[in-house]
């Protein structure tokens, strides 16, 4: 990796962790299209696996009660695992441009149903049902494009989860999406050294700026970081489109 890379590298996960820990989320959402805008989106999840488990890691303890909530959303978690496996899978076998596009619908959702407040009165009258079925869709977004927010999050929302939660849940199922990931990839070959070096230098940044983040929580509001950050999921939404189809 030349020393300009290293440096986009720093700038991209720097941001997406400081966001990150200013707002809750916005890591894999932001830092995902951002590399993928260098490579593929293929190389740019096998990047973001091992700094996006410690985050979840870290969120899922802060929260507490970490044998509750797991024994509380394990039916959730397990139909999201389930999705990503598959969603990896065709991520391992099918390299394509087109992957592109699909996350940067990935993030569409996220900002159309954020924007409009998008409610499914069915999650409440149908329990059980949509468990399975936002945790596949969650599962199988999540292991093509590593944005599986927009879908569970609309779900927590509409079951009417509380702000904890909200929290342990979604985190759960991330961690163990991006352990399915993880065993893939491996399984695979799919990790060179140059992954390795990268993850490794992606977790280090991770580490010093998810702090920063929170600290800044105090300084900036909510809002301003919210709107900045979906200003920028537009642009980055156009440009993943843009330069797959020229």
């Amino acid at each position: 990796m030349d020393f300009q890379l290293i440096l986009y590298f720093i700038a991209i996960c720097g941001f997406a962790a400081l966001v990150h820990g200013s707002v809750g989320f916005g890591f894999p959402m932001l830092a995902t299209p951002l590399l993928a805008l260098l490579t593929d989106v293929q190389t740019a999840i096998m990047l973001t696996i091992v700094p996006n488990i410690f985050i979840n890691l870290v969120s899922i303890k802060s929260e507490g009660e970490i044998s509750k909530a797991i024994k509380k959303h394990y039916k959730l978690v397990a139909y999201t695992a389930f999705g990503s496996l598959f969603g990896t899978a065709a991520l391992i076998q099918f390299e394509t441009p087109v992957f592109k596009v699909i996350l940067a619908l990935a993030i569409m959702i996220y900002l159309i149903t954020d924007t409009f407040k998008v409610r499914l009165h069915s999650i409440r009258k149908y329990p059980e049902i949509s468990k399975v079925i936002f945790g596949l869709i969650s599962g199988f977004i999540g292991g093509l494009t590593n944005v599986m927010a927009p879908t569970l999050i609309m779900y927590s929302l509409e079951s009417g989860q509380s702000k904890r939660d909200i929290i342990q849940s979604t985190n759960l199922c991330f961690l163990f999406g991006k352990i399915v990931q993880l065993v893939l990839f491996a399984v695979s070959l799919k990790f060179t050294t140059y992954t390795i070096y990268s993850s490794t230098l992606v977790l280090a940044i991770v580490i010093v700026f998810v702090p920063l983040g929170i600290k800044l929580k105090t300084v900036i509001s909510e809002h301003h970081y919210k709107t900045i950050l979906k200003t920028l999921l537009s642009f980055i939404t156009i440009a993943l489109i843009s330069q797959t189809f020229t």
